[in-house]
């Protein structure tokens, strides 16, 4: 099974960077055959998107995504650091969304197949 891994900066809002990251990442989780192992790390202002309640114009979008990645068992980590630095490591996340460090980046890098940043 290949193994890729999606890291994504961009905000969740003000460019469409961070949900082409997510739409890339339900498409691929959703294969029928030869369906990826797919991890997501959320780093600098993309943690924001691990945040519950948000509803944006088109009726909670992002939010939806991250659900359905977590029904497809996809593993999803905010960067520690970042999330501090955003005041948001203490604040309740998305269920299935935990906090992540650069050493468990580094251990989902090396076991990669692939990496595509946003």
């Amino acid at each position: 099974m290949q193994k890729i891994l999606i890291i994504v900066h961009a905000p969740p809002y003000g460019s469409e960077r961070c949900l082409s990251a997510l739409r890339l990442a339900t498409t691929l989780a959703a294969q029928d055959r030869e369906r990826p192992e797919v991890c997501l790390f959320l780093m600098s202002d993309a943690v924001v998107v691990g945040l519950p309640n948000q509803v944006d114009g088109n009726g909670n979008g992002l939010q939806g995504m991250m659900e359905l990645l977590v029904r497809e068992g996809v593993p999803i980590k905010l960067c520690r650091t970042c999330a501090m630095a955003r005041g948001l490591a203490d604040l309740a996340l998305l269920p299935g969304v935990s906090i992540g460090t650069l050493p468990e980046l580094a251990e989902w890098t090396m076991a990669a197949d692939k990496v595509i940043t946003f």
